[in-house]
C-alpha cells in the first residue's frame, strides 16, 4: 500500500515515534537550505523562519568538539551530543549525524543532518554506526532539482533506499526504496511525489507497507520529503528525503484500528450466536489464524451463568469459529458440539484466573491437553499450530464463555501486545454477547407472560368455526400486545375479538392481558359492542397510577402511552347478523360463499384511551358459510406498502381456494409476511354456522297469567317434537317461572324462545329494561323462590340486555342419548 500527502494535510500527532529521527540540510557556508517535518517537531521552527539562517544561531552548546570541521558550516559530530535551543526558548539535548552530500564531480555540495532526541542514545548510536548488513531505522538522499538527478548522502545507512539517474528524459530510480524492490506504478508514484515536492515547494510524507516475514504482519516505510533551497537566491535546488522503518507504529495503528472496528462490528444485534461470530469474524486473520468462541449451556438460553467448582473439567458449547481456510479444516468441535475442557487446559486455567492465558508448544500443558484428544492433536500436528492465546469473555462481574486464538506454521508467535489486544476484544465481545443474553432472557419472559395471556385451546361453540395464528415480532423490537380471544354468548351466540397496545415488552404484554381480561368479564354481562368499547375506553383512560404510590425506580406508562385498539363483534347464528364495533382497529376482511370478498365497512372510533369520543355499532348479515378474517395491522401493513395495499392482498389470499381453516391461515400468513416480521401479528379466521328453523321454536305471549299454562303446554309439544322428552319436567318448571316474572314486573311484547343444540335453552323477553337477581326468600314469603329453583336446576341462567328490553334465559344440558 502506498500513500502520500502533503505535511501540512497530516492530523497533529498522527505519526508518533519513540526516537523520530529530525532531518535538515546545510550548504557549505553553514546556511540550513532544507528542513524536514520531523525537525519542526522536534524543535517548533518552522521550515520559513529557518532556511536561509546560519545553524551556529541553532546550536545552544554541544559537547563533541567546539568549532567547525574542514566541511565547513557542518559541526564535527559523528554521532556526539548536542544541545539545540527550541523555538520556545527550552534545551534540546540531540545525537546529530552530519554527512556529506557530494556532487557528480566529487565537491561537497552540502551537508545532511539526521538528529535523534538523546534520550534514545542507545537507539540512536545503533542507527548511525551500523554496518550495511545490520538493522537500522533511517537513511537520507538528495535530489538535485536542476540536475535531475539524486546522491547518496555518506552516512553508513543499512537500508536500500532511492537512487535517482538523470537526464533530459526524466527522473528513473535506479536503486530500490526500503524493503522490497518497488514495482513500475510505485517508481513512478514515487517520483512524482518527489517533483511534486519541488514544484510545490513544501515537504510532504510518503508511506508505503509491503508484505513482512510473517503472514500476520506487514513491514511499513514513511519517507519525508523536503524541499532544499539555494542559500543565495531561496530556490528550491534540491529535494531531501528520509525514510523510516515504522513498522512498530504501523502495527500499533493497526491494533487501534482492529479495536476501534471492534466497536462497530461486534455486537450489532442482540443475538448471542450472531455476537460470538462477530469476534471470530473480525479477528481472522487480522489477529490470528483460527478462532473459536466457547460459550455455556446456560448463556444460550438467556439464563444466568450457574457458579460451579472450578477446579472441575468445564463443558462449553462451540458457539462460533472461523479460519483463514475455507470451512474451518481446524476445528475439532463442530458448532453446537459441547466440549469439554481439563482444569490443566488454557481455556480452562484462563477461565479460573478470570485473566488472558498466553500459552503454546513450550507449554507442557498445552502440550497435555492436545494429546489427551486425537482429533484435537490430529489438527494441532497437521495445521501446525504453535501459539495460543485463550481469553475469558467476562461482562459486569459473570463469566460467560471463552475465546481461544491460535497461528499456524508461517505466522509470527503471540506476543505480550497480542495478547492485550486479545483481552479487550473478548471484553467488548463479552458485554455484547451478555446484552444478548439479557435480552434473550427479557424476550423469553415477555413471550411466556405473553402467551400465558392468550387463549391456549379456544373454547367449544355451534356459531362459528375458527382457526388462529399468534406470531411474535422477529425483531428486536420485543414482544408486543397483539392479541385475540374468543368468547362464547348466550343464545349460542360469540364475541370475536382482536386488539393491539401501544409499544413493545413487558409494559405491552401485561397491559394486554389487562385489557383481555376486561373483555370477558364485559362480555360476561352481555353488552352490545359500542357500550362495550366505551366501558373499555374508560378502563384504560383509569390504568395510571399515583405517582406516591408507585416507586421512583419503577417506570410505569402514562395513559396516552398505554393506547391500544380493539375490534369487537358478536355474531348471532340464529339471526345471521354479525354486531361489530371498533376502536382504531383495522377492519376484518369478509369472504362470501358465491366468492365475493371484500373489507366490512365500518365506522371505526378512536383508540382506546383517548376518551370522549363515542363508538359506533355496524350489523352485517352473513349467509351461513361466510368467512371472517380479523387480524391486526402488523399483517397488512409494512414499510414497502399502507394498510389499504395489505388489505387488497389478504382479500386476494381468502379467495383461492384451500383445504381448511388451518391451511388458509398458513397461506395467509406466506403470502403477507416477510421471513422475519418486524411486528407482532395476530390471525383469527372464523367461518359463520346457522342453526335452522328445526332448530329453533319461538312464540309471542300476552300479558295474561292465565297464558302460562298454555305456554307450558306448547314447550312440552316442542321437546316432544325434538325427542327430549325427558327434559320436559325441568323446562316447563323453567318455563313457568321466568314468563310469570316478565307478566308480573315485565312489559309487553313478551316473547318465549327455545333453543337446541349442544344444551337446551329457554329464552324469555320483555320491554322493561329491568333485571332480576336471586334474593333469599323469608320462611313465610310467597315469593322470591322461583329464580332460586331455575339455578338450580340448570346449568346456568343470567339476563341480557337488548335494544327493545332485556331477555332472560336459561340453560341446561341435554338428556343423554
Amino acid at each position: 500500500m502506498d500513500t502520500a500527502r502533503p505535511v501540512s494535510e497530516q492530523p497533529s500527532g498522527h505519526y508518533a515515534y519513540a526516537a523520530e529521527p529530525a532531518t535538515a540540510t546545510i550548504s557549505p557556508q553553514g546556511l540550513v537550505t532544507g528542513w524536514s517535518e520531523g525537525a519542526r517537531r522536534l524543535l517548533g521552527h518552522r521550515a520559513p523562519d529557518v532556511v536561509g539562517r546560519r545553524v551556529d544561531e541553532l546550536l545552544d552548546a554541544y559537547d563533541v568538539r567546539d568549532g567547525r570541521s574542514e566541511r565547513g558550516g557542518c559541526p564535527e559530530t559523528d554521532g556526539g551530543p548536542v544541545v539545540l535551543r527550541h523555538r520556545d526558548g527550552h534545551r534540546v539535548p540531540l545525537l546529530l549525524r552530519c554527512s556529506p552530500s557530494l556532487g557528480a564531480d566529487g565537491e561537497t555540495r552540502g551537508y545532511v543532518v539526521t538528529a535523534t532526541p538523546a534520550t534514545a542514545a542507545t537507539g540512536a548510536t545503533a542507527a548511525t554506526d551500523a554496518t550495511p548488513t545490520s538493522t537500522a531505522t533511517s537513511a537520507v538522499t538528495e535530489a538535485d532539482v536542476a540536475r535531475r538527478t539524486v546522491e547518496w548522502s555518506h552516512a553508513q545507512s543499512p537500508l536500500s533506499m532511492s537512487v535517482f539517474v538523470g537526464g533530459p528524459q526524466g527522473w528513473r530510480l535506479d536503486a530500490a526504496l526500503a524493503g522490497d524492490p518497488p514495482d513500475e506504478a510505485t517508481e513512478e508514484g514515487f517520483l512524482r511525489l518527489v517533483r511534486q515536492v519541488a514544484d510545490e515547494g513544501r515537504p510532504m510524507r510518503y508511506e508505503r507497507t509491503v508484505p513482512g516475514p510473517f503472514s500476520s504482519r506487514q513491514q511499513a516505510w514513511i519517507t519525508e520529503m523536503w524541499p532544499v533551497r539555494d542559500a543565495v537566491t531561496g530556490e528550491v535546488c534540491a529535494v531531501g528525503t528520509a525514510t523510516f522503518d515504522s513498522s512498530e507504529e504501523h502495527w500499533a495503528r493497526q491494533r487501534l484500528a482492529l479495536l476501534n472496528e471492534a466497536g462497530t462490528r461486534i455486537g450489532t444485534t442482540l443475538n448471542v450466536t450472531r455476537t460470538a461470530q462477530e469476534l471470530a469474524d473480525l479477528a481472522v486473520p487480522r489477529l490470528a489464524d483460527f478462532v473459536s468462541v466457547d460459550l455455556l449451556d446456560s448463556v444460550l438460553r438467556g439464563q444466568e451463568p450457574t457458579p460451579g467448582p472450578l477446579d472441575t473439567t468445564v463443558a462449553l458449547r462451540r458457539t462460533a469459529h472461523q479460519s483463514t481456510y475455507e470451512g474451518v479444516p481446524e476445528a475439532a468441535v463442530p458448532l453446537g458440539g459441547l466440549d469439554s475442557y481439563p482444569p490443566f487446559s488454557p481455556p480452562a486455567r484462563a477461565l479460573l484466573s478470570g485473566k488472558p492465558l498466553l500459552s503454546g508448544v513450550d507449554d507442557a500443558d498445552y502440550l497435555r491437553w492436545v494429546t489427551q484428544d486425537r482429533t484435537r492433536e490430529d489438527r494441532v500436528r497437521r495445521f501446525g499450530f504453535h501459539s495460543v492465546m485463550s481469553a475469558p469473555l467476562r461482562a459486569r462481574g459473570v463469566t460467560l464463555g471463552v475465546a481461544f486464538f491460535a497461528r499456524r506454521s508461517g505466522s509470527k508467535p503471540f506476543e505480550k501486545d497480542d495478547l492485550v489486544l486479545a483481552e479487550e476484544l473478548a471484553g467488548r465481545a463479552a458485554v455484547g454477547v451478555d446484552n444478548a443474553r439479557r435480552y434473550t432472557l427479557e424476550r423469553t419472559n415477555a413471550l411466556t407472560l405473553q402467551r400465558s395471556l392468550l387463549p391456549r385451546d379456544l373454547p367449544r361453540q355451534v356459531a362459528v368455526e375458527v382457526a388462529y395464528r399468534y406470531l411474535p415480532a422477529g425483531s428486536g423490537a420485543g414482544v408486543g400486545g397483539d392479541w385475540f380471544d374468543v368468547v362464547p354468548l348466550s343464545g349460542t351466540r360469540v364475541a370475536l375479538v382482536v386488539g393491539d397496545v401501544v409499544g413493545h415488552g413487558l409494559h405491552a404484554s401485561a397491559t394486554m392481558g389487562r385489557l383481555r381480561t376486561a373483555v370477558r368479564t364485559l362480555a360476561d354481562v352481555d353488552l352490545p359492542p359500542d357500550e362495550l368499547l366505551t366501558h373499555l375506553d374508560d378502563l384504560v383512560t383509569h390504568l395510571t397510577y399515583d405517582d406516591e404510590s408507585v416507586p421512583e425506580d419503577l417506570e410505569m406508562p402514562s395513559a396516552a402511552e398505554i393506547g391500544a385498539t380493539c375490534l369487537y363483534a358478536v355474531y348471532d347464528p340464529v339471526s345471521r347478523v354479525c354486531t361489530l364495533a371498533s376502536a382504531g382497529h383495522p377492519p376484518p376482511a369478509v369472504l362470501y360463499p358465491d366468492g365475493t370478498v371484500g373489507v366490512v365497512q365500518l365506522s371505526p372510533g378512536p383508540l382506546l384511551g383517548v376518551g370522549g369520543l363515542p363508538f359506533e355499532a355496524t350489523e352485517v348479515e352473513l349467509p351461513e358459510g361466510s368467512l371472517l378474517a380479523f387480524y391486526t395491522d402488523g399483517l397488512v401493513e409494512a414499510r414497502d406498502h399502507d394498510i389499504g395495499a395489505g388489505q387488497v392482498r389478504l382479500c386476494e389470499v381468502l379467495s383461492s381456494p384451500v383445504a381448511s381453516l388451518d391451511a388458509a391461515c398458513d397461506a395467509v400468513l406466506r403470502a403477507l409476511l416477510p421471513e422475519t416480521p418486524a411486528d407482532d401479528v395476530a390471525l383469527l379466521l372464523a367461518r359463520t354456522r346457522a342453526l335452522h328453523t328445526d332448530q329453533v321454536a319461538a312464540w309471542s305471549l300476552p300479558s295474561d297469567p292465565s297464558i302460562v299454562a298454555d305456554a307450558r303446554a306448547q314447550a312440552s309439544r316442542q321437546l316432544a317434537v325434538w325427542g327430549l322428552q325427558e327434559a320436559a319436567f325441568v323446562t316447563e318448571l323453567v318455563v313457568s317461572e321466568l314468563v310469570t316474572n316478565a307478566i308480573r314486573y315485565g312489559a309487553v311484547p313478551i316473547g318465549l324462545r327455545l333453543i337446541r343444540d349442544r344444551t337446551l335453552i329457554c329464552e324469555v323477553s320483555d320491554a322493561s329494561s329491568t333485571a332480576p337477581h336471586l334474593r333469599r326468600a323469608r320462611a313465610f314469603d310467597e315469593g322470591g323462590r322461583g329464580l332460586h329453583m331455575v339455578a338450580q336446576l340448570t346449568q346456568g341462567w343470567g339476563t341480557r340486555q337488548t335494544s327493545t328490553g332485556k331477555t332472560i334465559w336459561a340453560e341446561q344440558t341435554l338428556p343423554a342419548a
